[in-house]
């Protein structure tokens, strides 16, 4: 069975972007601080079948969910984007720093798996481009490109556990903060499209 290779390439590339792998990374460190390296291995592999099967979901029954439970696409944002922004808080302030407050939760289901990497804007992407299947081929290419894009997920935050290993506690607590502030600008920037298109919609 022939694959459509242009389709394939759109699915990779634009999931690629959205969930952007490299800028995961520093995030990751800082949600995962303190814990073992064989823990973080662990979390990694945990925060992408997570995200696998968030997309998997919302490819196959996704503008059914939402038009079944009443959700728009704007108020996903809107929610995805508060719930980032209480963990970027955390990052910002140092609560995230306190075994007492991180031992136990597993960061890897959320924020990590979602929203941050099967956030709204992957879910949006996912349920158009299933909207474009209209054939085998089609469907083995957007298959292909889910699968691709979390296998290129898991690549960059199991090899992101050596790092730690380099840059040490302190270096840890500096990227805690920058991706304290990169999280919480990511959180901001998901309100404000909900918002603009509140309005548009109004």
């Amino acid at each position: 069975m022939s694959i459509n290779g242009r389709l394939f390439v759109e699915v990779f590339v634009t999931l690629f972007v959205i969930m952007d792998p490299p800028g995961v990374i520093p995030i990751f460190l800082s949600l995962t601080s303190g814990r073992t390296s064989a823990k973080r291995r662990q979390m990694a592999l945990q925060a992408v079948i997570v995200s696998f099967c968030v997309i998997v979901v919302f490819a196959v029954f996704g503008q059914s969910i939402l038009n079944y439970l009443g959700i728009t696409l704007p108020a996903m944002q809107a929610a995805g984007g508060l719930l980032l922004l209480l963990v970027a808080l955390e990052l910002l302030t140092g609560r995230a720093d306190e075994p007492s407050q991180t031992k136990d939760v597993n960061v890897a289901l959320v924020p990590l798996g979602t929203p941050l990497l099967a956030g709204p804007g992957a879910i949006v992407a996912t349920i158009v481009f299933a909207e474009r299947v209209e054939e085998a081929r089609d469907l083995l290419a957007v298959a292909a490109g889910i699968v691709a894009v979390h296998i290129a997920l898991w690549l960059f935050l199991r090899f992101s556990v050596g790092v730690i290993r380099v840059i040490k506690d302190s270096g840890v607590t500096l990227i805690t903060r920058i991706a304290g502030l990169l999280l919480s600008a990511i959180a901001v920037q998901l309100v404000a499209d909900a918002v603009r298109a509140f309005v548009e919609a109004a």
